[in-house]
Parts: structure tokens; C-alpha cells; sequence
């Protein structure tokens, strides 16, 4: 007799202990799957710490929306992914109300950012990323600490993944999401 493996959906995942920030407990759920994210290394912490610093600090000139870090995003519609970007931004309009709701958020964020950690493959992060972009994220940077770069993701008019990257000289770019946002690599990366 074969044994099947179980399916969770997102209210599955809010059921779990960790959810609601109580515990040390994080879950991601793909495809039904359900993922138990491990402790950051603290070069990945203080990447996340450093870009949310930026991104703070940017919306404090620029009163448009919200970032918040490990946030649950679902895309909508779909019960079996919840994903928690390292770094998240979302757009003020595009916000439920009231604004912070105690549960996971039923959309993509308008910006997501996943830094690689050593269990990471790049496959994995371009399957997120293209997830992330086909269901209403505008753009996704993933950062890669151990080859001290980054990749802008984007999606073409073909509805194909497009990978642009930029090494320690360059900058990441808030284009349309963030207007006039630029983060230099280098400030990242000084190692």
C-alpha cells in the first residue's frame, strides 16, 4: 500500500505552532509541501537587517507603501504556496484594510527579496522568483552572498523568467516599484 504524502494548504500552515510569531517555529509551504525554514547565518541576517534598514529609511521620504521582512505571502487563489521573502515591499493602494491584518497576506508583495543561504540552489531561487513574478510581484532581486552578487528578476513579454546581474560594483535599482531607489552592492558586500 502506497502512502501519500499530505498536502497543507495556508490555513493548514496557520495552525501550526510558530505561525504567530510565539514560537521559533517558520514554515514556507510550495506546492502543498511543507518547509520548515532553519535559523539564518548571520551574514544573511545582517544582509536582510542592512536592506531593510535602506528600504526604511527610503520610505520615510517616500510615504508609498510598506516593507516588512519574513513576511507570509500566497498568491491569490491559490491554497497550497506561502512564501516569506527575506525582504518584502508592498505598494500603500494594494494593501488590505485595515493595513495589518493578523494573518498571512493573501498576495505577492510588489518587491520581494531572498538572500541564497548555503541550502539554496540558484534553480530553487529562480523557480521562487519566477512564482513570486507570475503572481503579481514586480520585481525580485535575489542576493547571493557567497559570489558577492546579486540578480534583478523580471519577467519578459513572453511570460519567461529574465535574469540581469550585477556584480559589487553595481546597484540594485527600485525602477517603477521603488522611484529613485538605489542600493550599491559594495555597501553590502565590503568584505
Amino acid at each position: 500500500m502506497e502512502v501519500q504524502k499530505r498536502l497543507y494548504t495556508v490555513d493548514d500552515v496557520l495552525e501550526l505552532p510558530g505561525w504567530d510569531g510565539a514560537r521559533d517555529r517558520k514554515y514556507e509551504l510550495i506546492n502543498g509541501e511543507l518547509i520548515e525554514m532553519s535559523p539564518t547565518n548571520l551574514l544573511h541576517q545582517w544582509l536582510a537587517f542592512e536592506i531593510a534598514g535602506e528600504l526604511r529609511d527610503y520610505l520615510k521620504q517616500h510615504d508609498i507603501g510598506y516593507g516588512g521582512v519574513e513576511g507570509g505571502f500566497s498568491p491569490p487563489d491559490d491554497r497550497h504556496n506561502l512564501y516569506a521573502p527575506d525582504v518584502a515591499f508592498v505598494r500603500k493602494e494594494r494593501m488590505p484594510s485595515p493595513p495589518f491584518p493578523q494573518t498571512y497576506a493573501g498576495f505577492m508583495p510588489d518587491l520581494a527579496v531572498e538572500i541564497a543561504s548555503p541550502s539554496n540552489t540558484v534553480a530553487e531561487l529562480h523557480e521562487k522568483a519566477a512564482i513570486y513574478l507570475r503572481n503579481g510581484t514586480r520585481l525580485v532581486w535575489l542576493l547571493f552572498p557567497e559570489r558577492n552578487s546579486a540578480e534583478v528578476c523580471r519577467l519578459d513579454e513572453d511570460d519567461k523568467l529574465k535574469i540581469e546581474s550585477v556584480g559589487t560594483d553595481g546597484k540594485l535599482d527600485g525602477e517603477g516599484v521603488l522611484p529613485g531607489f538605489e542600493l550599491e552592492l559594495r555597501q553590502l558586500f565590503k568584505g
